[in-house]
């Protein structure tokens, strides 16, 4: 098998955790990290928004991602991160505990969720890895369509 043809058999994946749980996006999403920054309030914005961050004079929505996992609310300190990550429709900052770095998985090792459990609409894949297993999400699902439509109201009133 050539260089190029192994390469393609290999998915990049952006791993970060949140509560000392790990996850992963795919790395085309994501288009940079930050440090945590201050997030001014969005009125009428749905309840899995934080805010927004002014981001090179780009207004980006900041997406509690710990509230939609099922994690409990938890305070994005100095320390925590920010994924800047493309959607179909928008950019979105998602605050991450930590930014572990980016991980080569071979495609084959990357289970569909409706494999293994049904009602998995956030993850886009699971990987089995030495060390625990690996959710790897999909950005255009995090928002409901109601979600989006009360977004881009509130997004437009500002």
């Amino acid at each position: 098998m050539t260089e190029s043809a192994q390469a393609t058999l290999q998915r990049s994946l952006v791993v970060f955790s949140i509560a000392d749980q790990r996850y992963a996006l795919n790395l085309a999403v994501v288009e940079r990290v930050l440090h945590m920054v201050e997030v001014s309030p969005l009125p009428k914005a749905p309840v899995i928004v934080l805010g927004v961050i002014n981001f090179h004079s780009q207004i980006i929505p900041v997406i509690d991602i710990r509230r939609r996992f099922g994690h409990s609310p938890g305070d994005y300190g100095l320390t925590s991160c920010l994924l800047i990550a493309q959607t179909s429709r928008r950019k979105l900052a998602l605050p991450v505990d930590e930014v572990l770095g980016v991980r080569e998985v071979p495609s084959e090792n990357v289970t569909l969720p409706e494999t293994l459990i049904s009602g998995t609409g956030l993850v886009a894949g699971i990987v089995a890895l030495s060390d625990g297993v690996l959710l790897i999400h999909d950005l255009d699902t995090f928002l409901s369509l109601d979600e989006e439509q009360q977004l881009a109201v509130s997004l437009e009133g500002n």
